[in-house]
């Protein structure tokens, strides 16, 4: 067993969420039990996964997208209240972080996608460097955009949204999980040849097609899947904790 306090030194230690200027309080957002044995993982803190971690008998949720965000209706109705008075009747702690959960050079969000896209990172770019700028594995090359999106479905287990503005040898590839199609920009002038990402606006397509990057919009879920639960296995083994995670499925 440890405190919720130590939980939360812990997570902010690996994660420095002072660093970041995000859009929500990032760590301790709902205050349950003092003693924490075991933590649940998560990519958001719907009803579905307070449900699954109260069965789980968990004492602690930690997820990337948590409850609180900047200029959302704050008054604690419908869904809000339902997802509160789970939390608070069960006494279990929630932990969220956002952007530092997407940055974390080994356990987050884009280290993560990277790792299993098999992309060597060389750079970051864009905003709060959030973007991350690399090459595929022993600095190959896809043939094209379609040929990196066969690979992107594979890993993913699921379709993605191909823009193939490149129609060229893809070598240099950007990626930022979630939805950071406000970071393409940014990615092509990083000089990249394709560019990842969970999802896809109108401006987009047009972008692609006139600039020459292929665009991938691979799933604002399907992307973020994999640093809570990297995180969580970290902390929960440096603290002797039972972890699990819980995957609740989202097509978006």
């Amino acid at each position: 067993m440890t405190d919720r306090t130590e939980l939360l030194q812990a997570f902010d230690s690996l994660l420095q969420p002072e660093r970041f200027r995000d859009y929500g309080p990032n760590g301790l957002q709902v205050e349950g039990r003092a003693g924490v044995r075991k933590l649940v993982s998560g990519v958001t803190a719907s009803r579905a996964l307070i449900e699954a971690a109260i069965e789980a008998r968990a004492d602690a949720i930690f997820v990337h997208h948590g409850l609180f965000w900047r200029g959302q209706d704050g008054r604690v109705t419908g869904w809000m209240k339902e997802r509160l008075r789970l939390l608070l009747a069960h006494d279990i702690n929630l932990y969220a972080y956002h952007l530092p959960l997407d940055a974390h050079p080994e356990l987050g969000n884009n280290a993560q996608l990277g790792a299993r896209l098999g992309l060597q990172a060389q750079g970051r770019f864009g905003e709060q460097d959030l973007g991350w700028l690399g090459t595929p594995a022993a600095d190959a090359a896809y043939a094209d955009g379609a040929a990196l999106a066969q690979v992107v479905e594979r890993a993913l287990g699921r379709p993605v949204t191909l823009v193939d503005g490149a129609r060229r040898p893809i070598r240099r590839i950007a990626w930022c999980t979630g939805g950071a199609q406000g970071h393409f920009e940014a990615a092509i002038a990083a000089g990249a040849d394709a560019y990842l990402t969970g999802e896809i606006s109108e401006p987009q397509a047009h972008y692609a097609r006139e600039c020459g990057v292929a665009y991938l919009a691979c799933g604002h879920h399907a992307t973020e899947r994999y640093g809570a639960p990297a995180v969580a296995a970290h902390v929960s083994a440096q603290l002797g904790l039972a972890h699990e995670y819980i995957e609740i499925d989202n097509p978006a």
